[in-house]
């Protein structure tokens, strides 16, 4: 994400589609502090798939069934 203040994207408003495309978000600021985000429209970010989610989470030295019967023992 690339910052820009007021000042700045007004110099860019020219080539801001090209900007927005290499850049994928652009945080516009005004004396430092954030007053706008500007996004592709259609959707900036990919959501990641629920086997990327899985393959992302580190694996459990022991199986879950064991864990969930070893709690049910306890109770």
């Amino acid at each position: 994400m690339r910052t820009l203040s007021i000042r700045e994207m007004r110099n860019e408003l020219g080539r801001l589609d090209r900007l927005i495309s290499t850049e994928g978000e652009i945080l516009i600021t005004r004396r430092g502090k954030p007053i706008a985000r500007l996004i592709p429209a259609g959707g900036a970010r990919k959501k990641p798939s629920h086997a990327d989610l899985r393959a992302a989470m580190p694996r459990l030295a022991t199986g879950s069934e064991r864990l969930l019967r070893a709690e049910r023992d306890e109770r």
